[in-house]
């Protein structure tokens, strides 16, 4: 061991890879070993990627980007620590190297190289900035990512992914940090984010923020191939208090159990999602002018929305039931989590090898990580493992996961939108802008008119007063002045008149219109002239003032606009989802009827009661007798009261009524599960095998036939009857007997024993099947009813085995011809026939019978099955039958079918 804390070892360089995120520690040993300077350890944190490494156009091809792995050990827990203490750790780790060596033995070891190697010394802040931090900046940047944690149980996946911190904030988990950065990153105002909280349990998706929804479907885009979950509850997120009482909301529901390698083992997978919507403006768009090329007009850029999606994943541990001690319902979660875990590491190996089929549909988990492994967003996987030498198979199988998921690519795309509904807020915004503005300077045009129109009324009413009163002043000073004129020459007149004589009359009268009186009128003269023009300037100045008034008021009625108004119209694609519909089937079944006469019954114990050689007969018919008339004791008692041996020995009565009715008696009794083991146990079994070997009666033959076919619904009577030859007797009734209640009862029989794997192969060479095929000869639909059960149930036998390996090769069905009638009746009026029909058509398709099937014309009837089945299990199954099979996709596509 190195002196500083750290496993040596050496390794070989397989690749690099992209993190995925979460591992779950609740082991609280792991925190006790970390030292005190384990909050400062080595590795500085991660720059942020640039992203321009990252974009491209939106719409344009991706960017390849391979799976990040990195590998974490855990530090040994109490347990180890005392029942390995002999032994050295299984891993050694060199992490300035990127390696891993796995021990074999004490001499043998084998090296990997991965993108990060941490030891259990790590801390928190160190694994985060190491593994999601690039993928969390890679969703800020618009791509979607995956922080994924895988490994055994008890390793640290869920410490190392949802651990909360609330006591110690450095041991917060990916989850947490991850929230932080993204939250420190965006604008409330512009972006927004939401998060879903999910559990994958039993293959079944639940909501752990509403555990009522716990049973959410997949939805697949055909046109995109994204993975959405409508059903599943979005919160919306804006602080990190909020975010943390979510997480421990979900915590609270999720499904935890106590095993053997983790007193608090997660019994689910554990996805969380986080939603980010991010408005972004386009590049400016120069355009050249028409003008002159030299000068451009700028666009303004365009307003985008980039939506992206953190997923993070804390898987269930991988166990061993060996191990983890897992029984009864835990046992059925342990078989749960294993098949999915190895779903999805059949995708990574399909991914790995470039693979033509990637089996993404074999679980819920792998159609949810489509886009995690194989597909558009950028991943970072931790697979986590143990130091103990005990769980050394484990700790390698982890390793080999981790990489094989190296080696898978991504191609990384960014998802930008057109922001419509931004552009048509900021339109609206700026809209109103612009109508308030409008307004406002309508207003103040409207108050600036008004205030001209008072102003020039005013000045109007002014001029005209101040014209009036000078026109009036004027007036009355020249009356005053004509008026002294006028005076002054009268007195002027009659001083000539006194100072001259009458003789020098016309001497005076000669100076009067002399010079000195031409000027005095020509003064007067000037003076009205002079007020004549001073009133034209008047009457001009008022006229120039009116028309600056009618010019105002043009301006102001001019001034008026008309305001467009902005529209968007909507469409709302309504989407309609058909109801379905369960056909409710009525398995009809008939009883059989034990009512017979009281003197019938009496007079066959009169003949037989004396003759019998069984001693204590009597008592035993008579009960048989009231029990078959109805009056006194009840089939279901006889048991008790009889005894089973003494109602098998009426089988051999010589009366053949007696023997009738005793059949009919043992029938009833076997319809009851608990009366078939003891009359199995007294020979009921192989008396009514020699009934139906030897009596030629047909309702002898036909009461038989049901009473082994109740015996037959039980898988150990089923080998029973198969050992002493019952299989052919059977086989044998069905070609001799056409009473359709016969055949009826000897096809229920061959359909039960069809459901039993192990009696496959005797069917066939004891004539079963064709028996069974034999039958739909009596169009009965009561028997062509049983016939397709058997079909169904040995379909049902056959795929199973084929898909755990056990046979492979045509169905016997196929080479018994039983596909003609098969396809005949796919589509029959009755609803029983028909839904067995269907599922033997799709048991039928899942292997090597494509071919066959074909030719046969089943394609159609399978196609036919995947829209208009009434059941959604059987439309399911015919799809993926469908859609796993080369021929069928070839053959379809040839003929453009598409589902």
């Amino acid at each position: 061991m190195a002196s500083n804390g750290y496993r040596n070892g050496t390794g070989t360089n397989k690749g690099a890879i992209k993190p995925p995120a979460s591992s779950n520690i609740r082991s609280s040993s792991f925190k006790s070993r970390l030292p005190p300077s384990s909050n400062h350890s080595t590795g500085s944190a991660l720059r942020r990627t640039s992203s321009a490494s990252f974009t491209t156009a939106a719409g344009g091809d991706g960017v390849p980007g391979r799976v990040r792995v990195a590998v974490r050990l855990r530090p040994r827990n109490a347990e180890e620590s005392t029942a390995d203490a002999d032994f050295a750790d299984c891993v050694e780790l060199q992490p300035e190297l990127k390696r891993l060596k796995l021990r074999k033995n004490n001499w043998e070891s084998e090296t990997y190289e991965f993108d990060e190697v941490l030891t259990e010394f790590a801390s928190q802040k160190r694994v985060y900035e190491v593994v999601a931090k690039p993928v969390v900046e890679s969703v800020l940047d618009g791509y979607n990512g995956t922080v994924m944690a895988y490994g055994q149980t008890g390793t640290g996946k869920t410490f190392t992914l949802g651990r909360l911190g609330e006591e110690d904030t450095s041991a917060r988990g990916i989850m947490v940090r991850s929230m932080e950065e993204i939250l420190a990153n965006v604008s409330p105002e512009t972006d927004s984010i939401s998060v879903s909280y999910l559990q994958l349990y039993m293959e079944t998706i639940q909501d752990l923020l509403d555990p009522a929804n716990d049973n959410i479907s997949i939805v697949e885009d055909p046109r995109t191939g994204d993975v959405s979950l409508p059903g599943a509850t979005h919160v919306e997120i804006k602080d990190e208090p909020s975010f943390l009482e979510l997480l421990r909301l979900g915590e609270a529901h999720r499904i935890a159990a106590n095993t053997k390698l983790n007193t608090e083992s997660s019994r689910s997978h554990a996805i969380l999602m986080v939603h980010v919507k991010r408005s972004v403006l386009g590049e400016e768009v120069a355009i050249p002018s028409e003008s002159d090329k030299s000068s451009h007009f700028v666009k303004p850029p365009k307003p985008l929305v980039r939506k992206s999606k953190l997923v993070l994943v804390d898987l269930a541990g991988s166990e061993r039931v060996q191990k983890s001690g897992s029984e009864g319902h835990m046992l059925e979660e342990a078989k749960s989590i294993n098949l999915s875990l190895s779903a999805l590491g059949k995708c990574i190996n399909a991914l790995a090898e470039n693979s033509a089929h990637v089996p993404i549909r074999d679980s819920k988990l792998t159609r949810l990580l489509r886009d995690s492994f194989g597909g558009t967003a950028r991943t970072s996987l931790i697979v986590t493992i143990g130091p103990s030498p005990r769980h050394r198979g484990e700790t390698a199988s982890t390793i080999l996961f981790g990489q094989r998921a190296m080696k898978v690519e991504n191609m990384l795309r960014i998802k930008e939108e057109f922001d419509y509904k931004s552009l048509a807020r900021r339109l609206e915004i700026q809209l109103d802008k612009l109508i308030a503005e409008n307004e406002r300077q309508q207003k103040a045009f409207d108050d600036e008119v008004e205030r001209i129109n008072l102003e020039a009324q005013n000045r109007v009413s002014e001029v005209e007063r101040n014209f009036t009163d000078a026109l009036e002043k004027e007036r009355l000073k020249c009356q005053m002045e004509y008026m002294e004129s006028v005076k002054k020459l009268e007195e002027k007149m009659i001083e000539n008149q006194r100072k001259h004589q009458h003789d020098g009359f016309m001497k005076d009268k000669c100076n009067w219109e002399g010079p000195g009186f031409s000027e005095d009128i020509a003064e007067v003269k000037k003076l009205l002239e002079k007020e004549i023009q001073m009133r034209k300037e008047a009457e001009k100045e008022v006229n120039k003032l009116k028309s600056q008034l009618g010019q105002h008021m043009d301006a102001g009625a001019g001034g008026d606009a008309e305001i467009l108004k902005l529209q968007i119209a909507l469409e709302d694609e309504v989407h309609q989802k058909k109801k379905l519909e369960e056909e409710i089937i009525i398995l009809r079944s008939q009883m059989l009827q034990l009512t017979f006469e009281a003197d019938q019954m009496r007079r066959c114990l009169a003949r037989g009661g004396s003759g019998n050689a069984y001693p204590g007969l009597d008592s035993p018919m008579s009960q048989v007798r009231d029990s078959l008339s109805g009056h006194k004791t009840p089939v279901s008692a006889l048991f008790d009261q009889v005894g089973v041996q003494k109602i098998l020995d009426l089988l051999e009565s010589e009366d053949a009524n007696v023997r009738i009715h005793a059949v009919k008696v043992v029938a009833n009794l076997a319809a009851e599960e608990a009366n078939q083991e003891r009359i199995v146990e007294a020979g009921g079994l192989t008396s009514l095998l020699m009934l139906l070997r030897s009596y030629e009666d047909e309702t002898v033959r036909r009461v038989a036939a049901g009473a082994i076919a109740n015996l037959a619904m039980n898988e150990a009577n089923q080998e029973l009857i198969m050992v002493q030859g019952g299989i052919s007797l059977l086989s044998t009734t069905a070609s001799d007997a056409e009473d359709p209640q016969t055949l009826r009862m000897v096809a229920g029989a061959i359909a039960n024993l069809c459901g039993n794997d192990k009696l496959q192969a005797t069917l066939r060479s004891e004539g079963g099947i064709k028996a069974l095929l034999g039958m739909v000869r009596c169009r009965h639909p009561d028997v062509l009813s049983q016939v397709a059960r058997g079909i169904a149930n040995f379909a049902k036998c056959e795929s199973r085995a084929s898909t755990n390996g056990i046979r492979s090769g045509r169905s016997l069905l196929i080479d018994e011809g039983a596909l003609p009638w098969i396809v005949q009746n796919a589509n029959n009026d009755a609803a029983p026939i028909r839904r067995h029909i269907e599922l033997a058509l799709c048991h039928l398709a899942q292997h090597a019978n494509a071919k066959d099937m074909i030719n046969g014309g089943a394609l159609w009837e399978l196609v036919r099955i995947t829209r208009d089945c009434s059941r959604e299990d059987i439309r399911s199954l015919a799809r993926r039958t469908l859609n796993s099979s080369l021929l069928f996709r070839s053959e379809m596509r040839r003929l453009r079918i598409e589902l």
